[in-house]
């Protein structure tokens, strides 16, 4: 939980580094958030019926769209690449593919052009 009140702590941060273990816990907090609330729209009726999601799902959604493109940028910004790499996901078939591969692979060890290795930092707090 740590590492997603970090990355709503630097929601507009697109600078420096973020090492897998904040992102992944990020994606995994963020999922998991999503689902509760879809959830509790479909309890409390307000679940749009072609969709089975409402205003609370929309709303979660919108709200973590900026800080998880910024802890996706910092991401690329470990692996020493630019935040550019975000649009590959638009490339048919194999560009999410090849994102997945890249936001599963360690980090430059030591510092590199985009700052400090993430990883010498140590645990948020």
């Amino acid at each position: 939980m740590n590492w997603y009140l970090k990355v709503l702590r630097q929601a507009t941060d697109f600078n420096g580094r973020a090492r897998r273990q904040e992102y992944w816990m990020f994606f995994l907090f963020n999922i998991l958030f999503s689902i509760a609330a879809a959830i509790l729209d479909n309890i409390l009726g307000l679940a749009f019926p072609q969709t089975g999601y409402g205003p609370m799902y929309v709303i979660y959604a919108l709200t973590m769209l900026v800080p998880g493109i910024a802890v996706f940028i910092r991401r690329m910004h470990d692996l020493g690449k630019s935040g550019w790499w975000f649009f590959i996901a638009f490339v048919p078939l194999v560009g999410g593919i090849w994102l997945l591969i890249l936001v599963c692979t360690e980090g430059n060890k030591g510092p590199n052009e985009y700052g400090e290795d993430p990883k010498e930092e140590g645990e948020p707090a």
